[in-house]
């Protein structure tokens, strides 16, 4: 694999699970902090909801909506385009970065930061999944429709927000990939501005870099980041560690206890 084309599509073989997996044995841990592996954390999809007619003893129709998915944790969002796969996709990118910052805060001089008279969606990189960070503190939401339709024009495939969207019909019918903390019917404006786009960011406390690999995972539920520096590693650890566990599972359905199964089978990469 010599290209990041090829080792991309080696990676939609495996679940967000192994991915974490490999990188709990991979990745460095700094001194009195869990491992992450990764995994962003409290993140969903935008819930799909339906209207039904409920008749009533008078002479009218009441709606009432009806969420699709009880568990909007792990529900998988397809777009409006397309038919439901048998086995829920995964999207799988290079990172590009976005920061927003509180409304009062002094704009960033630097030289990532959204030059004046200029819309961040408006420089968007195509074929990436944009990560984007927000003060944990603010009610409003940072990507909305119009946002979403701008990213798609541009080729964008995906976003994970660190935060709050809005117009959940809107980024729906956009059919990007898109991950949120959370939702509000508010613009950014009231609190937020965008800071710096291409820079590091802090998502859920998994720092991301423009260029790591997004594993975006409907089945599993979950968005891990993969260090650009540890892609290779991880896909060769992947096989080992799938491989190890396969073994388990065989030999547990044949009556072998867990514990034995784990000492005789799982191993040290």
């Amino acid at each position: 694999m010599s290209t990041l084309e090829e080792k991309i599509s080696v990676l939609y073989n495996y679940s967000a699970c192994d991915v974490s997996d490999a990188l709990l044995k991979l990745q460095p841990v700094p001194p009195n902090t869990p491992p992450r592996a990764g995994y962003i954390a409290d993140l969903s999809t935008p819930p799909t909801t339906t209207y039904l007619p409920i008749t009533t003893y008078l002479p009218i129709t009441t709606y009432l909506p009806i969420t699709t998915y009880t568990n909007i944790k792990t529900a998988p969002y397809y777009p409006p385009s397309s038919t439901q796969p048998t086995t829920p996709p995964k999207l799988i990118a290079p990172a590009s970065t976005l920061q927003f910052i509180p409304k009062s805060a002094p704009t960033p001089s630097t030289s990532k930061a959204i030059p004046p008279s200029t819309h961040w969606s408006d420089l968007t990189t195509p074929s990436t999944i944009l990560v984007i960070s927000q003060p944990a503190d603010q009610h409003c939401a940072v990507v909305g429709g119009i946002m979403a339709l701008r990213m798609k024009v541009r080729g964008v495939l995906g976003v994970v927000v660190d935060g709050r969207v809005r117009d959940r019909a809107e980024l729906k019918a956009s059919g990007l990939g898109i991950w949120a903390k959370g939702g509000s019917t508010v613009g950014s404006g009231a609190e937020a501005k965008a800071g710096e786009m291409g820079g590091e960011v802090c998502v859920s406390g998994v720092t991301v870099r423009e260029g790591d690999i997004i594993f975006c995972d409907y089945e599993e539920g979950g968005v891990v980041a993969i260090p650009r520096e540890l892609l290779d590693r991880v896909l060769e650890v992947m096989p080992k560690l799938v491989g190890m566990d396969d073994k388990v599972k065989e030999a547990v359905e044949g009556g072998m206890s867990v514990f034995e199964a784990f000492g005789r089978f799982r191993g040290k990469i």
